[in-house]
């Protein structure tokens, strides 16, 4: 599939930068490594790194007054018991503040080191909750924070807090699972899918590849074997008269050569977008075509190329208004070794690129569009592919020229001579 080159200059959309960067700190190894991670990031755009660490004080003062009735006997004499109340929330006022300056101090002294600007942030709270609502305040453009903290097990991938954020923040989010990997070392993997989130997290590893000189490997996975699976199993359970009536045999075999041929046709096109884009860019990238279930097609990949970043939609092509994560982004989330970047960014693009990987024409509809002027073909043909785009079809039919006509021109039908 070829992506027809454009007849006119147009401008590419600004590759994005970060300008604001919170970081969790806890003194974790992974932890230690994000705060390492920002600074690489802010250095290149001369971000803002804003360090955070949510304390539980109240938390632990509730557990002490329920913990209370254990105590020794010796400490249940109602003078001793209110000062030990004393002691335990002095402890906690100012023993929990002490360990969250020291997180933060060090924090601050390496971004001075590296001259980037600091803000200190410490919060108080559920720790998930409280990260969550200081990242979606609206000062930030990307969180950055590791998988496991102080509290991690041998074994562990992803620890609780992290699991709950990610589902959570409104804006990118870094994940670091390797404490003693790079993202800066390469290559960036990018799974694409066609959704605006995933192309926007394109445009994310093209500007972290050009500014420190990476490879860019884009895949993109579809899955031709559910739909077999699905079909035989209801071969099973299909009695001869009801496989009569729903004429199983045709269905099928239109459905085998529309999954054969469509997906892939359709998978390869986002490919193909990819690259236009990046050539928009002057970034040559590597693509490739996975067929599997996607988030297992896409853990073997990047298993295999050993990347140092994964750049995944937080949520992709058929997510519906309610979700929080997609299944494919949380599983690989989960199971990758390599730093994960949930992207967040949308970025749509250009209708005429779409289409031309895309979008076919009928003989019928090609034929209608040739009565239309030559000074408005153009101008309508561009027309007619948004109403396609917009409606999710990937054949214009001259019925499909009909009704975009009849939205763009109320009052002119397809029985017009012009359009």
């Amino acid at each position: 599939m070829h992506v027809q080159t454009q007849t006119t200059e147009i401008e590419p959309t600004p590759l994005p930068a970060y300008a604001n960067v919170l970081i969790a700190v806890d003194s974790s190894n992974h932890s230690n490594k994000a705060q390492l991670e920002a600074l690489e990031i802010a250095k290149l755009w001369q971000a803002t790194i804003t360090a955070s660490h949510v304390y539980a004080a109240k938390m632990h003062d509730m557990r002490f007054r329920q913990m209370e009735g254990g105590l020794p006997e010796q400490f249940r004499e109602e003078q001793e018991l209110e000062r030990q109340r004393d002691v335990h929330d002095d402890l906690i006022t100012r023993g929990l503040s002490i360990i969250t300056d020291s997180y933060l101090d060090q924090a601050e002294k390496d971004s001075h080191t590296a001259q980037i600007q600091f803000k200190r942030c410490a919060l108080e709270g559920k720790n998930y909750r409280a990260l969550v609502n200081e990242a979606n305040s609206g000062d930030y453009d990307l969180l950055i924070m590791g998988a496991l903290g102080l509290g991690a097990i041998e074994g562990s991938r992803l620890g609780t807090v992290c699991q709950r954020v990610s589902r959570r923040t409104d804006i990118d989010t870094l994940i670091i699972k390797d404490p003693k990997q790079s993202i800066t070392s390469g290559p960036i993997v990018v799974a694409i899918d066609g959704s605006e989130k995933s192309y926007g997290g394109l445009l994310t590893a093209l500007s972290l590849a050009q500014q420190w000189n990476l490879e860019v490997k884009v895949i993109s996975a579809f899955d031709p074997y559910f739909h077999y699976v699905a079909f035989n199993r209801i071969a099973d359970v299909l009695s001869e008269e009801a496989g009569k009536v729903f004429k199983f045999k045709d269905q099928e075999k239109l459905h085998e050569e529309i999954i054969d041929s469509g997906l892939a046709k359709i998978y390869q096109g986002h490919l193909d977008v990819a690259t236009s884009i990046a050539e928009d860019y002057g970034i040559n990238i590597e693509t490739t075509l996975l067929d599997g279930k996607p988030h297992d097609a896409i853990e073997k990949y990047v298993k295999e190329h050993d990347p140092s970043l994964l750049i995944i939609g937080k949520l992709g092509i058929h997510a519906d208004a309610d979700l929080d994560i997609g299944g494919n982004a949380e599983l690989l989330l989960h199971n990758v070794q390599c730093a994960v970047l949930l992207s967040q960014r949308e970025f749509k693009p250009r209708i005429d690129l779409l289409a031309d990987v895309t979008t076919s024409w009928t003989i019928e509809a090609e034929q209608r569009m040739t009565r239309v002027p030559d000074f408005v073909r153009n101008m309508a043909r561009m027309a007619i592919l948004r109403y396609a785009q917009e409606h999710g079809h990937t054949v214009i039919t001259e019925s499909i020229v009909d009704k975009a006509t009849a939205q763009l021109m109320p009052g002119h039908t397809g029985n017009c001579r012009g359009l």
